[in-house]
């Protein structure tokens, strides 16, 4: 079955995305002598977009190419940004730079090291897998220096959480998917309940809802469920179990990253950054481990207390489940980490 909102909208493209292609094109002027007037990549799942050139400008051992980011529907600080990219010569392999507008990392707990750019895994990974190809394409060594800047970047970053973060001057580059997958909030938690509705009418007795594709693949195959016991929760837990609550399936398991889990067993139910934040004194109480009221993250929290705080967040994220939204239900948590681990669970 596909699970989607109610209201078909259109998709849009990550930073990512729009970097990489930039790369694309900045490379094929570098090392093949002319800019393409619109370059298509391969994003991680296969899908194959094309890119219009923004601007495309060169000279004595570099060359620089720019994407204007397509959000689609969604409500995204970063639709229209110009994504920038100069590329020239490295002394070795792909080393990545922070343009004006770009950010760099100054706090531990997030999957890019302190003084890195604000690059984030995904987007490396596809750009460094671009000079790779166009290297071999063209006989060039793939050593290659890629600076990304954003006009305006550092502007767009008091929008975002990324002071908050200590992600400083700029943007973050983003995207695991490449794609900009839009929702409007009513929706979205329209087609949970749609969910919900077609579970009950096709007798199943165990659902789950999970705050990302890792959480999802991981919870699906962990229970053997089909698709349709997999409801698109995402950041509208409360969307999700308050109907349930009103709708009853027997069995409900609710899983997550450590993040979003910590939020949900410290009572919110809207699981979005701009809505709700983890309360890292009440985290820290939770394992009896001070250090951890000082943390930047929860990624860091956790490798600060290591395992015992995964499974302390599922059993607390259990208790607001079963207090709360409990009745006829029957609920597990499970927490999982980026690369797709279980690191907690509670209640199975």
């Amino acid at each position: 079955m596909t699970r989607k909102p109610l209201k078909e909208l259109r998709r849009g493209w990550t930073t990512g995305a729009c970097a990489t292609a930039a790369t694309k094109a900045a490379l094929m002027r570098l090392w093949g002598c002319r800019f393409p007037a619109d370059v298509g990549i391969v994003l991680p799942k296969g899908e194959t977009p094309v890119f219009p050139l923004a601007l495309a400008e060169a000279g004595a051992g570099w060359a620089r190419a720019g994407i204007t980011k397509d959000a689609g529907d969604d409500p995204d600080v970063t639709h229209g940004a110009l994504i920038v990219v100069t590329v020239s010569a490295s002394v070795g392999g792909v080393v990545f730079k922070a343009g004006a507008g770009v950010g760099t990392v100054t706090k531990a707990g997030l999957p890019i090291g302190v003084g890195e750019p604000a690059i984030n895994p995904v987007p490396r990974q596809m750009m460094q897998g671009v000079v790779a190809d166009m290297a071999a394409r063209y006989a060039q060594r793939p050593d290659v220096v890629i600076e990304i800047s954003v006009p305006g970047g550092r502007e767009l970053a008091q929008k975002t959480w990324n002071p908050r973060l200590g992600i400083v001057d700029g943007l973050s580059i983003l995207g695991t998917t490449g794609v900009v997958r839009p929702f409007s909030c009513a929706a979205w938690i329209a087609s949970i309940h749609r969910g919900i509705d077609v579970a009950r009418a096709t007798g199943l007795t165990h659902v789950a809802g999970c705050t990302g594709a890792t959480s999802e693949r991981v919870v699906q195959t962990l229970y053997d469920l089909p698709d349709h016991a997999m409801l698109d929760m995402g950041d509208f837990s409360g969307g999700m179990l308050k109907y349930l609550a009103k709708h009853p399936v027997p069995r409900v398991t609710v899983g997550g990253g450590i993040g979003k889990m910590a939020k949900l067993a410290q009572g919110a139910v809207d699981l979005h950054s701009a809505r709700s934040q983890v309360d890292f004194a009440a985290l820290a109480a939770l394992v009896d481990r001070p250090e951890i009221a000082g943390a930047n993250t929860a990624l860091e929290a956790l490798t600060m207390a290591g395992p015992m705080l995964g499974d302390a967040v599922a059993l607390a994220a259990l208790h607001q489940l079963q207090g709360r939204f409990g009745g006829q239900m029957t609920f597990d948590t499970v927490v999982i980490d980026r690369a797709g681990a279980i690191i907690g669970r509670a209640g199975r």
